[in-house]
């Protein structure tokens, strides 16, 4: 099951990946949008592109899309796409590789399809529900990846951009079991912890929206970790609200949760 599904999704994403990186190596204008954030052509050609893919291959699914107005009627369909076309502007536009391309499916509002292209670095990540999560680096075969089982001497992945204060204090806090810091762009942060090289991350804020967690929260959770809202509380999708108000954690296990 979800097979087709996440077929089209990767092929979406390496279509739009050629889009995105023949705006990445020029030079390019940024918008800044009502919400602050940066917009380029990039975020745009790449968000109508995808759009345009996945309503040709399964036209009674509805999209929610970062760069598109969201229609509420989206709510009445228990198949959603939730996409983020270039996910990290700020690392896009800083030209420091970073960014990816999300596209995830949620059906009746928990994700069965996620995939994250890391256009720069020729790589991308992609799961299904209950049948793992896996890694494919320039075409090669996929390889299943999995979160490690460390529960001590922690990595904690930091964000390039966003961290808050809130955030640094715990990671202070908890001081004799974290002993190292490194700091990724966008989804990254999350396959890294799902691939086994990092084993937590905090977002302890309401700035991400659906389009920024949906395809991570599966690939961390199909890589057997936890992605969970700060409280333990499990995360839905479709919803009315897209801000993740409470903001999330993502751990290799429950256990390193430390709040």
């Amino acid at each position: 099951m979800w097979e087709k599904e996440l077929e089209v999704a990767i092929a979406a994403g390496l279509e739009a990946k050629k889009v995105i990186l023949d705006i990445y190596h020029q030079s390019f204008d940024v918008e800044i949008k009502s919400d602050n954030s940066p917009v380029t052509m990039a975020d745009k050609k790449a968000d109508a592109l995808i759009r345009q893919i996945l309503h040709e291959k399964f036209p009674d699914y509805a999209l929610l899309t970062e760069e598109s107005e969201d229609n509420l009627a989206r709510r009445q369909n228990d198949f959603v796409w939730i996409v983020d076309p270039v996910d990290g502007t700020k690392d896009f536009v800083a030209k420091d590789n970073e960014f990816t391309t999300n596209i995830a499916l949620a059906y009746k509002g928990k994700v069965v399809v996620g995939v994250v292209l890391v256009p720069a670095l020729d790589t991308y990540y992609y799961a299904i529900k209950n049948q793992g999560a896996y890694k494919v680096v320039s075409n090669q075969k996929p390889q299943k990846i999995h979160v490690n089982n460390k529960k001590d001497n922690l990595t904690v992945l930091k964000s390039r951009f966003h961290t808050v204060d809130n955030e640094q204090k715990v990671i202070e806090k908890h001081h004799d079991k974290i002993k190292h810091v490194m700091s990724f762009g966008s989804s990254l942060k999350a396959c890294k912890i799902a691939e086994g090289l990092a084993e937590i991350s905090y977002r302890l804020s309401n700035g991400t929206k659906e389009w920024d967690t949906a395809s991570m929260h599966l690939i961390v959770e199909e890589a057997g970790g936890v992605f969970v809202k700060p409280n333990g509380d499990q995360i839905t999708y479709n919803r009315e609200n897209v801000y993740n108000v409470e903001g999330y954690v993502i751990a290799n296990c429950r256990d390193n949760i430390l709040l």
